[in-house]
């Protein structure tokens, strides 16, 4: 079976267009709410985060769910009205809020288990990141991020012509704004929140998506440099796309599987960086042979009409 992907280009490129402009619109969105782009957690905000389960050993403690609203009062008498709060599982508190000492936590927890109910204290978690700290991880992820993508124009504009290097970055761009769109998305739904580990994920996609495209613009180049004379530039690209097409599957097929293990069986703090690389490498398949073949097929069809 042969993959036409030159006739449904523009089909490639409006289901991108769309996701990615979802995803930046549920961006803005998620700044007016959370003054960022994504739900930032601790690790870039600073503050405290105080994780309660219910005993539901003791009767009558469980029957249930937590109640928001009397969890808000509470808050609201604290003075930590601003607090962001999750239920999960319907006994499970989570409440974020500003940096709170010892006796501040003390009395917090007090409240809630008068007013809420028994909270088990062997599963209370307590993580605390000052404000300073936060910046600094932020600061450095995105200062990674972009020294990647530095680094790869370099490397592709040394190794190909710069076209592709251009468009290899459209497609790298596309993958990192679809992952954090989703995100973002997830974020104000949800309530998912991005830590250090979400950039981890990024750096990670962009490394996977920049050897798929450079596997299929390898063999773009090397079937140009066979049969220029004897075929067009997208029957070139066709050819080169169908070629690496089964390498590409089989590759982002095993790779997918562990992912999928470690977001349904690896615990709650590396479900969500797993889920990231599930949605970033699937992205990266798709730009590498939908988008970034598609518009270099694009461009090279171009040049002729400019340069007459």
């Amino acid at each position: 079976m042969r993959l036409n992907i030159i006739k449904w280009e523009r089909l490639w490129w409006s289901i991108s267009s769309f996701i990615v402009l979802g995803g930046i619109l549920a961006m803005v969105i998620s700044y007016t709410t959370f003054q960022a782009p994504l739900r930032p957690s601790l690790d870039f905000i600073g503050g405290t985060r105080l994780q309660l389960q219910l005993s539901c050993g003791v009767a009558g403690t469980c029957e249930e769910p937590i109640d928001v609203v009397e969890v808000r009062d509470i808050l609201a008498d604290q003075e930590l009205g601003n607090s962001t709060i999750q239920i999960v599982d319907g006994n499970i508190l989570s409440i974020r809020t500003k940096n709170l000492d010892v006796d501040q936590r003390t009395q917090l927890q007090q409240q809630l288990n008068e007013k809420i109910g028994d909270f088990d204290p062997e599963t209370i978690q307590i993580d605390t990141v000052g404000p300073t700290i936060g910046r600094e991880l932020f600061q450095s992820g995105i200062l990674a991020l972009l020294v990647s993508f530095f680094g790869i124009i370099v490397y592709l504009s040394v190794r190909f012509k710069f076209d592709y290097a251009f468009f290899a970055i459209v497609a790298l761009v596309h993958d990192v704004l679809v992952t954090a769109g989703i995100f973002s998305v997830l974020g104000l739904v949800a309530g998912v929140e991005v830590n250090s580990l979400f950039l981890v994920a990024l750096l990670t996609i962009i490394g996977f998506s920049v050897n798929d495209t450079v596997v299929i613009y390898d063999r773009i180049r090397e079937n140009m440099e066979r049969d220029e004379e004897e075929l067009s530039v997208n029957d070139v690209v066709e050819d080169a796309v169908n070629q690496t097409l089964t390498r590409s599957i089989n590759t982002t097929v095993t790779t997918l599987l562990p992912l999928v293990g470690i977001f349904l069986f690896g615990g709650e703090t590396l479900k969500y960086f797993s889920l990231a690389l599930i949605l970033g490498f699937l992205a990266g398949s798709y730009s590498s042979i939908f988008i970034a073949s598609t518009l270099l097929a694009w461009w090279r069809n171009r040049q002729p009409l400019a340069n007459g």
